[in-house]
């Protein structure tokens, strides 16, 4: 299908950005890479009047920073840099493993990070990876800047606490380089996955990928590690309190033992 008619911007800068956000207000789209957008502009599941397109934008949207105990990346770093980026692969191995796992090449070098979270699709790597690592999101706006909390940002499905006025600038996760895992089974390699588990600090932090309508934190599965559990003990609490959708990569159950297997394989690789 061919998206419906909509106008066009090219912001020159974040200030430009948000001044066109502000100005057209919910009718406006930003489109960074433009790999989640355009598949549901085609369809016409979404129908901007407005793309506000970010993707030249660069200075401090865009790069990988580790400061202290923290790494800061650009919204606008791209897939592709954060999985070659030694600095990274030295302070958060996990994230930019993940990174190398997103789509194929052509879109890991259109896709950016900030894309992929505000974007709050469930069947995403990355939304799970900054759940597990415990990941701040910095969003700015006609009031300034504010820090949103991992936790806090996934409201429904491809739904979140960014407010229409706001651009995603920043994601912050802590320096972690204890033991981690992340498995994802799919039908073809480059395809979403069906289900997914990614396991930061040794077991501190997990999260799965497309076990309901957002990503999600396995709660169960922390506390029970907390507690002294195996991590097969653990990983058999993988479904708990979850929402599995059913389509025609498989029910709810068979997403809730997937959930199960890949936990415990994540957990093992984690040293959990």
């Amino acid at each position: 299908m061919i998206p419906a008619a909509f106008d066009y911007v090219r912001a020159g800068s974040a200030d430009e950005a948000l001044a066109a956000l502000a100005q057209h207000g919910d009718d406006a789209k930003l489109m960074a890479g433009g790999h989640s957008l355009i598949p549901l502009m085609r369809f016409r599941l979404v129908n901007p009047g407005v793309i506000v397109d970010v993707a030249g934008l660069n200075g401090d949207l865009r790069g990988i920073t580790v400061d202290g105990d923290t790494v800061r990346i650009g919204a606008l770093t791209r897939h592709s840099e954060l999985e070659h980026s030694d600095e990274l692969r030295a302070a958060c191995p996990m994230l930019a493993h993940v990174a190398s796992l997103v789509g194929d090449p052509a879109v890991r070098h259109r896709g950016t990070i900030g894309g992929s979270i505000a974007h709050a699709d469930p069947a995403s790597d990355l939304p799970a990876a900054a759940i597990a690592l415990g990941a701040t999101l910095v969003a700015r706006g006609p009031s300034g800047e504010r820090e949103i909390a991992i936790d806090d940002f996934f409201t429904g499905f491809l739904e979140s606490s960014l407010a229409s006025d706001e651009l995603l600038t920043e994601i912050r996760v802590p320096v972690s380089t204890a033991g981690w895992g992340y498995e994802k089974f799919n039908r073809r390699a480059q395809d979403w996955a069906i289900v997914g588990a990614a396991v930061a600090n040794g077991g501190k932090g997990v999260a799965l990928v497309n076990m309901g309508s957002t990503p999600a934190r396995a709660a169960s599965v922390e506390s029970a590690l907390a507690g002294g559990a195996s991590a097969a003990d653990a990983a058999a609490q993988a479904a708990e309190g979850l929402s599995p959708p059913s389509d025609n990569n498989g029910d709810a159950a068979y997403r809730s033992h997937l959930a199960r297997v890949l936990t415990e394989r994540a957990l093992t690789s984690a040293g959990a």
